[in-house]
C-alpha cells in the first residue's frame, strides 16, 4: 500500500495549493478520494485529482472546500461501483459491503462550523478513518458502527459513498 495522509493539517501551506486557499485549509475533499484509491490498492498523484476536483465545479471546488458529489462522480468515472445514502441506518451495511468509503460530514464546535470528507475502511468487525481530526497522526478508531460513531460526535448532513472494485 502506498502513502495515506492521516492529516491533512501537517501538509506544508504550500504543498498541492487547492483553489484560493492550501489543502491543509480546504483539501480534505481530494485527499478522501486519494486515501480511498489507496486503500483499494490505486496509486495516483494528488496533483491530478486536484486537477479533477477543481475542473468539476470551477468556483466551488477548491475555493470553498468540496462539491459533496465530486468523488461520487470522479469514482464513477474511473470506473468503480459507487453508491451513496443520506439514510444513517444504511451506513454500516454499505461501508461493510464496499471496498472503502467517503464519509461527508457537518459540525459545530462553538463558535465555528464546518464539514469534512474523510475515508474509511471496515475490516476485522471495525470501521477506520483516515483524515478525521485535525489532530490525527495514524488510522482513527470509529469503532463496529459508522451510525453510533456519528452519534457519539454529533455530527450531522452526514453522507457516505460506498466504493467498490470493479477489477475482481
Amino acid at each position: 500500500m502506498n502513502k495515506l495522509i492521516y492529516n491533512q493539517k501537517k501538509i506544508p501551506k504550500d504543498q498541492w495549493r487547492y483553489g484560493l486557499r492550501s489543502s491543509a485549509a480546504t483539501g480534505c475533499g481530494w485527499i478522501a478520494a486519494y486515501n480511498a484509491l489507496q486503500l483499494m490498492g490505486y496509486h495516483t498523484e494528488p496533483e491530478k485529482l486536484i486537477r479533477y476536483y477543481k475542473r468539476h465545479v470551477p468556483g466551488l471546488n477548491g475555493t470553498f472546500g468540496t462539491f459533496v458529489m465530486t468523488p461520487v462522480q470522479l469514482f464513477r468515472k474511473l470506473g468503480f461501483e459507487v453508491k451513496v445514502t443520506v439514510r444513517r441506518s444504511e451506513f454500516d451495511d454499505l461501508a461493510k459491503s464496499s471496498d472503502a468509503c467517503i464519509l461527508f460530514y457537518h459540525w459545530i464546535r462553538r463558535p465555528k462550523f464546518g464539514a469534512h470528507f474523510a475515508a474509511l475502511q471496515y475490516r476485522d468487525g471495525q470501521f477506520t478513518g483516515y483524515n478525521t481530526y485535525k489532530n490525527s497522526t495514524g488510522p482513527d478508531g470509529y469503532g463496529e458502527s459508522i451510525e453510533e460513531f456519528i452519534s457519539r460526535k454529533k455530527y450531522f448532513g452526514t453522507v457516505l459513498i460506498g466504493i467498490r472494485d470493479r477489477r475482481f
